[in-house]
């Protein structure tokens, strides 16, 4: 049996699992717990010229060979009021190492559907610069039934344009609406097989 999060916590105060103060109100610290648990949504950023539709389902990017910093990017795909969204779909599309796109074919670009736990991941390559653009990114188009389409960037904080500060100079790049859109990059593996890790979770508001 599901039960609504004001419903699990009647219960939990009921069963002595949880104990509330004489000055706090159930509805108010129900109020608090959904409060905790809503999430902003992702900052749009723009859809950009590279877009093509019916990218392959495929979450390895890279190709043995490529030139490049390998990268993992992963993360979770959420609705505002916290909760994953299982019948999401995301078309994710970068520039190569050299920050050129593939607009004959369909190199670092994919289409992945998250499935029940709102998780995704993919294997690439640290995209490049480009003469028209400041900094690097990876692209996203993401929709779900019931929420409107979210069309935005990721951006990596090491990239040089930041000078190490991205909190300052995010702005360097016109293009880049947020310092959220900006993540860190983790350094993972031995020395003969260096990843960067990015983690980027999506949120999607309602229609």
């Amino acid at each position: 049996m599901n039960f609504t999060r004001r419903e699990l916590l009647e219960r939990c105060v009921v069963f002595g699992a949880v104990t509330v103060a004489s000055t706090v109100s159930l509805p108010t610290l129900a109020e608090a717990w959904d409060a905790a648990e809503k999430k902003k949504p992702t900052p749009w950023c723009e859809l950009g010229p590279f877009y093509k539709r019916e990218a392959p389902h495929s979450s390895m990017l890279r190709a043995p060979g490529d030139a490049g910093m390998p990268l993992t990017l992963s993360g979770v795909v959420y609705n505002t009021r916290g909760e994953t969204v299982p019948d999401a779909k995301l078309e994710i599309w970068q520039a190569d190492n050299d920050g050129h796109y593939d607009v004959d074919g369909y190199r670092f670009r994919a289409l992945l559907e998250p499935g029940p736990k709102g998780a995704y991941a993919i294997e690439s390559v640290i995209p490049g610069h480009y003469p028209d653009r400041v900094c690097q990114h990876v692209h996203y188009l993401v929709t779900a039934p019931g929420l409107k389409p979210l069309i935005t960037q990721m951006y990596f904080a090491t990239d040089p344009v930041f000078d190490g500060n991205p909190d300052k100079n995010y702005t360097r790049d016109p293009l880049c609406t947020s310092r959220e859109l900006v993540r860190p990059v983790v350094i993972k593996g031995d020395p003969k097989q260096i990843v960067a890790a990015v983690t980027f979770d999506l949120v999607l508001e309602t229609l």
